[in-house]
Protein backbone atom coordinates (compact mmCIF):
# COMPACT_ATOMS: atom_id res chain seq x y z
CA UNK A 1 0.00 0.00 0.00
CA UNK A 2 1.56 3.76 -0.63
CA UNK A 3 2.33 5.62 1.81
CA UNK A 4 0.49 9.16 3.04
CA UNK A 5 3.78 10.85 2.40
CA UNK A 6 4.16 9.93 -1.33
CA UNK A 7 0.27 10.48 -1.94
CA UNK A 8 1.05 13.99 -0.97
CA UNK A 9 4.32 14.55 -2.58
CA UNK A 10 2.66 13.48 -5.64
CA UNK A 11 -0.19 16.03 -5.71
CA UNK A 12 1.85 18.87 -3.90
CA UNK A 13 4.63 18.38 -6.62
CA UNK A 14 4.02 16.17 -9.21
CA UNK A 15 5.65 13.04 -10.67
CA UNK A 16 8.09 13.05 -14.15
CA UNK A 17 5.93 11.25 -16.05
CA UNK A 18 8.17 8.63 -17.78
CA UNK A 19 10.81 8.35 -14.75
CA UNK A 20 10.06 4.61 -13.89
CA UNK A 21 10.44 3.43 -17.45
CA UNK A 22 13.83 5.58 -18.13
CA UNK A 23 15.19 4.49 -14.45
CA UNK A 24 14.16 0.89 -15.64
CA UNK A 25 17.31 -0.88 -13.58
CA UNK A 26 18.76 1.54 -11.85
CA UNK A 27 18.90 0.95 -8.07
CA UNK A 28 19.96 3.97 -5.89
CA UNK A 29 22.00 3.74 -3.09
CA UNK A 30 18.77 3.79 -0.81
CA UNK A 31 17.15 0.89 -2.75
CA UNK A 32 20.36 -1.31 -1.59
CA UNK A 33 19.05 -2.09 1.78
CA UNK A 34 20.85 -5.52 2.09
CA UNK A 35 24.61 -3.45 2.42
CA UNK A 36 23.62 -0.65 4.51
CA UNK A 37 21.00 -2.18 6.86
CA UNK A 38 23.76 -4.63 8.68
CA UNK A 39 26.10 -1.32 9.28
CA UNK A 40 22.81 -0.11 10.94
CA UNK A 41 22.55 -2.68 13.41
CA UNK A 42 22.49 -1.68 17.46
CA UNK A 43 23.04 1.34 16.28
CA UNK A 44 21.58 4.62 16.91
CA UNK A 45 21.02 6.36 13.43
CA UNK A 46 20.26 9.94 11.99
CA UNK A 47 18.76 10.84 8.95
CA UNK A 48 19.14 13.59 6.54
CA UNK A 49 16.49 13.28 4.39
CA UNK A 50 13.39 14.86 2.63
CA UNK A 51 10.85 14.44 -0.16
CA UNK A 52 13.39 12.49 -2.22
CA UNK A 53 14.98 10.01 0.01
CA UNK A 54 12.45 7.48 -1.29
CA UNK A 55 13.00 3.43 -0.95
CA UNK A 56 11.83 1.76 -5.01
CA UNK A 57 10.60 -1.62 -4.02
CA UNK A 58 9.14 -3.28 -7.46
CA UNK A 59 9.99 -0.48 -9.54
CA UNK A 60 7.79 1.90 -7.80
CA UNK A 61 8.68 4.66 -6.07
CA UNK A 62 6.52 4.55 -2.89
CA UNK A 63 8.41 4.33 0.55
CA UNK A 64 10.28 7.14 2.48
CA UNK A 65 13.61 6.22 3.86
CA UNK A 66 12.50 6.88 7.49
CA UNK A 67 9.50 4.68 7.51
CA UNK A 68 11.29 1.63 6.14
CA UNK A 69 14.08 1.95 8.13
CA UNK A 70 11.98 2.25 11.79
CA UNK A 71 9.28 -0.69 9.96
CA UNK A 72 12.75 -2.42 9.92
CA UNK A 73 13.47 -2.17 13.25
CA UNK A 74 16.37 0.33 12.75
CA UNK A 75 16.72 2.77 15.64
CA UNK A 76 16.55 5.88 14.33
CA UNK A 77 16.86 8.70 16.33
CA UNK A 78 16.23 11.99 14.43
CA UNK A 79 15.67 13.43 10.82
CA UNK A 80 17.73 16.27 9.89
CA UNK A 81 16.45 18.55 6.78
CA UNK A 82 17.85 20.54 4.09
CA UNK A 83 16.47 23.51 2.68
CA UNK A 84 12.70 23.14 2.06
CA UNK A 85 11.78 21.25 4.48
CA UNK A 86 11.11 17.34 5.22
CA UNK A 87 8.15 17.45 3.06
CA UNK A 88 10.34 19.76 0.28
CA UNK A 89 7.52 22.31 0.59
CA UNK A 90 8.84 25.17 1.83
CA UNK A 91 10.26 28.24 -1.17
CA UNK A 92 13.42 29.13 -1.36
CA UNK A 93 15.57 30.91 1.20
CA UNK A 94 12.74 30.48 3.72
CA UNK A 95 14.50 29.40 7.27
CA UNK A 96 12.68 26.78 8.89
CA UNK A 97 12.25 25.22 12.32
CA UNK A 98 12.38 22.16 14.26
CA UNK A 99 9.40 20.33 14.16
CA UNK A 100 8.36 17.14 14.91
CA UNK A 101 7.12 14.33 12.05
CA UNK A 102 3.46 13.97 12.61
CA UNK A 103 3.46 10.23 11.01
CA UNK A 104 6.59 9.05 12.74
CA UNK A 105 6.84 11.01 15.58
CA UNK A 106 10.45 11.66 15.16
CA UNK A 107 12.12 15.23 15.76
CA UNK A 108 12.93 16.64 12.62
CA UNK A 109 16.40 19.03 13.18
CA UNK A 110 16.21 21.87 10.48
CA UNK A 111 19.65 22.30 9.30
CA UNK A 112 17.95 25.48 7.19
CA UNK A 113 17.16 27.66 10.12
CA UNK A 114 18.93 29.27 12.69
CA UNK A 115 22.15 26.97 11.74
CA UNK A 116 23.10 24.79 8.27
CA UNK A 117 25.63 22.83 10.23
CA UNK A 118 24.38 20.51 13.16
CA UNK A 119 25.11 21.34 16.38
CA UNK A 120 26.94 19.11 18.71
CA UNK A 121 24.34 17.87 20.69
CA UNK A 122 22.51 16.71 17.72
CA UNK A 123 24.90 14.24 16.94
CA UNK A 124 25.60 13.18 20.23
CA UNK A 125 22.30 11.00 20.36
CA UNK A 126 23.24 8.98 17.06
CA UNK A 127 26.19 7.06 16.39
CA UNK A 128 25.89 7.15 12.65
CA UNK A 129 24.05 9.53 10.33
CA UNK A 130 22.70 8.31 7.11
CA UNK A 131 22.36 11.11 4.17
CA UNK A 132 20.13 10.36 1.73
CA UNK A 133 19.30 13.45 -0.78
CA UNK A 134 18.72 14.16 -4.31
CA UNK A 135 21.24 16.70 -5.83
CA UNK A 136 20.76 18.07 -9.65
CA UNK A 137 24.37 18.48 -10.11
CA UNK A 138 24.96 22.30 -9.91
CA UNK A 139 27.74 23.67 -7.03
CA UNK A 140 24.81 26.16 -6.15
CA UNK A 141 21.82 24.21 -4.79
CA UNK A 142 22.10 23.73 -1.49
CA UNK A 143 22.18 20.25 -0.61
CA UNK A 144 25.61 19.96 -1.60
CA UNK A 145 26.50 22.79 1.26
CA UNK A 146 24.26 20.66 3.28
CA UNK A 147 26.30 17.86 3.05
CA UNK A 148 29.49 19.79 3.25
CA UNK A 149 28.57 20.84 6.87
CA UNK A 150 27.16 17.38 7.88
CA UNK A 151 30.67 15.87 7.14
CA UNK A 152 32.77 18.39 8.75
CA UNK A 153 30.23 17.98 11.67
CA UNK A 154 30.45 14.39 12.02
CA UNK A 155 34.69 14.49 11.31
CA UNK A 156 34.85 17.20 14.49
CA UNK A 157 32.39 14.31 16.41
CA UNK A 158 33.55 11.36 15.51
CA UNK A 159 30.54 10.27 14.21
CA UNK A 160 30.41 7.64 11.20
CA UNK A 161 28.38 8.60 7.92
CA UNK A 162 27.11 6.58 5.33
CA UNK A 163 26.06 8.65 1.96
CA UNK A 164 22.95 6.55 0.20
CA UNK A 165 23.98 8.26 -3.02
CA UNK A 166 21.91 8.94 -6.35
CA UNK A 167 22.22 9.68 -9.93
CA UNK A 168 23.48 12.89 -11.10
CA UNK A 169 20.60 14.25 -13.53
CA UNK A 170 23.14 17.34 -14.73
CA UNK A 171 25.40 15.06 -15.18
CA UNK A 172 28.56 17.53 -17.04
CA UNK A 173 31.34 19.42 -16.12
CA UNK A 174 31.05 22.77 -17.44
CA UNK A 175 30.90 26.68 -15.77
CA UNK A 176 33.07 29.13 -13.92
CA UNK A 177 35.54 27.69 -10.92
CA UNK A 178 34.48 29.30 -7.71
CA UNK A 179 36.75 31.08 -6.24
CA UNK A 180 37.39 30.79 -2.41
CA UNK A 181 37.10 34.49 -1.56
CA UNK A 182 33.40 33.76 -2.79
CA UNK A 183 32.77 30.65 -0.91
CA UNK A 184 28.78 30.91 0.52
CA UNK A 185 26.30 28.72 1.09
CA UNK A 186 25.11 28.52 -2.62
CA UNK A 187 29.14 28.21 -3.30
CA UNK A 188 30.92 26.06 -1.21
CA UNK A 189 33.22 24.19 -2.51
CA UNK A 190 35.95 25.04 -5.13
CA UNK A 191 34.31 23.26 -8.17
CA UNK A 192 32.47 24.19 -11.43
CA UNK A 193 29.04 25.54 -11.77
CA UNK A 194 28.21 22.09 -12.71
CA UNK A 195 30.34 19.47 -11.13
CA UNK A 196 30.14 16.55 -13.04
CA UNK A 197 29.83 14.50 -9.75
CA UNK A 198 26.97 12.21 -7.11
CA UNK A 199 27.12 13.76 -3.58
CA UNK A 200 28.62 10.21 -3.13
CA UNK A 201 31.93 11.39 -5.37
CA UNK A 202 31.66 14.73 -4.23
CA UNK A 203 31.48 13.62 -0.13
CA UNK A 204 34.52 11.63 -1.35
CA UNK A 205 36.09 14.58 -2.74
CA UNK A 206 35.49 16.97 -0.23
CA UNK A 207 37.25 14.37 2.66
CA UNK A 208 39.96 13.32 0.36
CA UNK A 209 41.24 17.21 -0.52
CA UNK A 210 40.34 17.96 3.20
CA UNK A 211 38.10 20.79 2.51
CA UNK A 212 36.02 20.13 5.37
CA UNK A 213 39.34 20.77 7.29
CA UNK A 214 41.35 18.33 9.30
CA UNK A 215 39.13 16.06 11.53
CA UNK A 216 37.64 13.72 8.64
CA UNK A 217 34.39 11.44 9.44
CA UNK A 218 34.37 7.87 8.84
CA UNK A 219 32.84 7.78 5.55
CA UNK A 220 30.73 5.33 3.69
CA UNK A 221 29.66 5.53 0.39
CA UNK A 222 26.68 3.46 -1.27
CA UNK A 223 26.94 3.55 -4.75
CA UNK A 224 23.93 3.31 -7.33
CA UNK A 225 23.67 0.12 -9.81
CA UNK A 226 22.65 0.30 -13.25
CA UNK A 227 23.77 3.95 -14.22
CA UNK A 228 27.13 5.66 -15.47
CA UNK A 229 28.40 8.86 -15.99
CA UNK A 230 26.35 10.23 -19.15
CA UNK A 231 23.47 7.81 -18.73
CA UNK A 232 20.40 9.92 -18.40
CA UNK A 233 18.37 10.04 -15.40
CA UNK A 234 15.09 11.40 -15.03
CA UNK A 235 13.64 12.27 -10.90
CA UNK A 236 10.57 10.41 -9.94
CA UNK A 237 9.85 13.32 -7.26
CA UNK A 238 10.52 17.03 -7.94
CA UNK A 239 13.66 18.10 -5.63
CA UNK A 240 12.65 21.18 -4.15
CA UNK A 241 8.77 23.58 -4.80
CA UNK A 242 10.09 25.09 -7.95
CA UNK A 243 11.94 22.73 -10.12
CA UNK A 244 8.57 20.30 -10.83
CA UNK A 245 9.65 19.02 -14.06
CA UNK A 246 12.97 17.55 -15.75
CA UNK A 247 12.69 20.22 -18.45
CA UNK A 248 13.04 22.80 -15.17
CA UNK A 249 15.63 20.80 -13.43
CA UNK A 250 17.80 21.04 -16.85
CA UNK A 251 17.29 24.33 -17.32
CA UNK A 252 17.86 25.28 -14.24
CA UNK A 253 21.95 25.46 -14.63
CA UNK A 254 21.42 28.17 -16.87
CA UNK A 255 18.29 30.13 -15.45
CA UNK A 256 19.96 30.07 -11.48
CA UNK A 257 22.04 33.04 -12.22
CA UNK A 258 19.30 35.51 -12.73
CA UNK A 259 18.11 35.07 -9.44
CA UNK A 260 20.87 38.19 -8.87
CA UNK A 261 19.44 40.42 -11.47
CA UNK A 262 15.76 41.78 -12.01
CA UNK A 263 14.57 39.32 -14.38
CA UNK A 264 11.95 36.86 -13.29
CA UNK A 265 12.67 33.35 -14.20
CA UNK A 266 8.61 32.29 -13.41
CA UNK A 267 9.25 31.92 -9.88
CA UNK A 268 5.04 32.21 -8.79
CA UNK A 269 3.97 31.02 -11.89
CA UNK A 270 3.00 27.62 -12.79
CA UNK A 271 6.18 27.31 -15.16
CA UNK A 272 9.18 28.11 -12.90
CA UNK A 273 12.57 27.63 -14.45
CA UNK A 274 10.97 27.45 -18.07
CA UNK A 275 10.70 30.61 -19.11
CA UNK A 276 12.56 34.18 -18.38
CA UNK A 277 11.14 37.66 -18.73
CA UNK A 278 10.91 41.53 -17.23
CA UNK A 279 7.56 44.10 -17.40
CA UNK A 280 10.10 46.18 -19.28
CA UNK A 281 11.61 44.23 -22.03
CA UNK A 282 9.86 43.33 -24.93
CA UNK A 283 9.40 39.03 -25.94
CA UNK A 284 6.58 36.88 -27.23
CA UNK A 285 5.36 35.39 -24.04
CA UNK A 286 3.59 36.96 -21.15
CA UNK A 287 3.47 36.16 -17.95
CA UNK A 288 2.33 37.50 -14.19
CA UNK A 289 3.70 36.13 -10.92
CA UNK A 290 2.02 35.73 -7.60
CA UNK A 291 2.60 35.22 -4.33
CA UNK A 292 1.95 31.18 -3.57
CA UNK A 293 3.06 28.55 -0.98
CA UNK A 294 6.14 27.98 -3.35
CA UNK A 295 6.97 31.71 -3.63
CA UNK A 296 6.12 33.62 -1.24
CA UNK A 297 6.35 37.62 -3.16
CA UNK A 298 8.28 36.39 -5.87
CA UNK A 299 10.55 38.96 -8.12
CA UNK A 300 8.13 41.24 -10.40
CA UNK A 301 5.12 40.08 -8.03
CA UNK A 302 1.63 40.96 -9.92
CA UNK A 303 3.64 42.61 -12.55
CA UNK A 304 3.31 41.37 -16.42
CA UNK A 305 6.26 40.20 -17.48
CA UNK A 306 7.12 39.92 -21.50
CA UNK A 307 10.00 37.39 -21.87
CA UNK A 308 11.03 34.17 -23.58
CA UNK A 309 8.81 30.85 -23.14
CA UNK A 310 11.41 27.99 -22.74
CA UNK A 311 8.77 24.96 -22.35
CA UNK A 312 9.09 24.37 -25.95
CA UNK A 313 12.60 24.51 -26.49
CA UNK A 314 15.29 21.39 -25.72
CA UNK A 315 16.95 22.09 -22.53
CA UNK A 316 21.12 22.77 -22.90
CA UNK A 317 23.50 20.20 -21.99
CA UNK A 318 25.14 22.05 -19.75
CA UNK A 319 25.58 25.63 -18.66
CA UNK A 320 24.61 28.19 -21.63
CA UNK A 321 25.21 31.76 -21.66
CA UNK A 322 22.79 32.22 -24.20
CA UNK A 323 19.81 33.51 -21.96
CA UNK A 324 22.14 35.98 -19.92
CA UNK A 325 23.66 37.38 -23.03
CA UNK A 326 20.44 37.75 -24.57
CA UNK A 327 18.72 39.75 -21.38
CA UNK A 328 22.13 42.08 -21.53
CA UNK A 329 21.25 42.40 -25.03
CA UNK A 330 17.89 43.38 -24.66
CA UNK A 331 18.39 45.39 -20.88
CA UNK A 332 22.01 46.67 -20.63
CA UNK A 333 23.98 46.00 -17.58
CA UNK A 334 21.41 47.52 -15.48
CA UNK A 335 19.46 44.27 -15.20
CA UNK A 336 22.39 42.20 -12.57
CA UNK A 337 20.40 44.23 -9.64
CA UNK A 338 22.17 41.77 -6.45
CA UNK A 339 25.77 41.69 -7.80
CA UNK A 340 27.28 40.36 -4.69
CA UNK A 341 24.42 37.23 -4.90
CA UNK A 342 25.11 36.94 -8.57
CA UNK A 343 29.00 36.98 -8.18
CA UNK A 344 28.05 34.02 -5.23
CA UNK A 345 26.23 32.41 -7.68
CA UNK A 346 28.79 32.59 -10.29
CA UNK A 347 31.50 31.63 -8.19
CA UNK A 348 33.35 35.08 -9.04
CA UNK A 349 33.10 38.16 -10.38
CA UNK A 350 35.07 37.65 -13.47
CA UNK A 351 31.58 36.12 -15.27
CA UNK A 352 29.42 39.86 -14.67
CA UNK A 353 32.71 41.91 -15.38
CA UNK A 354 32.88 39.80 -18.75
CA UNK A 355 29.01 39.84 -19.33
CA UNK A 356 28.87 43.26 -18.98
CA UNK A 357 32.31 43.82 -20.57
CA UNK A 358 30.73 42.97 -23.99
CA UNK A 359 32.95 39.34 -24.69
CA UNK A 360 31.64 37.27 -26.51
CA UNK A 361 29.78 34.08 -25.30
CA UNK A 362 32.74 31.76 -26.81
CA UNK A 363 35.66 33.78 -25.07
CA UNK A 364 33.76 33.67 -21.75
CA UNK A 365 33.70 29.71 -22.13
CA UNK A 366 37.15 29.90 -23.09
CA UNK A 367 38.44 31.56 -19.98
CA UNK A 368 37.03 28.59 -17.89
CA UNK A 369 38.97 26.01 -20.10
CA UNK A 370 42.43 25.73 -17.74
CA UNK A 371 40.22 25.82 -14.70
CA UNK A 372 38.58 22.76 -15.95
CA UNK A 373 41.36 20.83 -16.71
CA UNK A 374 42.83 20.89 -13.47
CA UNK A 375 39.30 20.18 -11.46
CA UNK A 376 39.07 17.00 -14.09
CA UNK A 377 42.63 15.74 -12.41
CA UNK A 378 40.93 16.45 -9.07
CA UNK A 379 37.98 14.68 -9.73
CA UNK A 380 39.42 11.33 -11.63
CA UNK A 381 40.64 10.32 -8.24
CA UNK A 382 36.88 10.07 -6.75
CA UNK A 383 34.82 9.32 -9.40
CA UNK A 384 32.48 6.08 -8.35
CA UNK A 385 30.90 5.13 -11.41
CA UNK A 386 32.51 4.36 -15.33
CA UNK A 387 32.56 7.10 -17.54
Amino acid sequence: MKSIFFSIIMLLMGLTANSSAQNSGIRTGADRMDVYLPMLENKRVGLVVNQTSLVSIDGEWYQPLADTLLSRGVNVRCIMSPEHGYLGTAGAGKSIPNSKDRRTGLTVLSLYGKTHKPLPQWLHQVDVVVFDLQDVGTRFYTYLSTLYYMLQACGEEKTDIIVLDRPNPNDTIDGPMLRPEFKSFVGIIPVPLLHGCTLGELARMMVGEKWIGDSLPNLTVIPCEGWKHGDRYDLPVAPSPNLPTMHAIRLYPSLCLFEGTDISIGRGTAHPFECYGHPLIEGPFEFTPKSCEAAKHPLQENRLCHGIDLRGVPAPKGFSLDYLMDINQRFGINFITARKFFDRLAGSDELREQIIGGMSAERIRNSWQKDLTEYRKIRRKYIIYNE
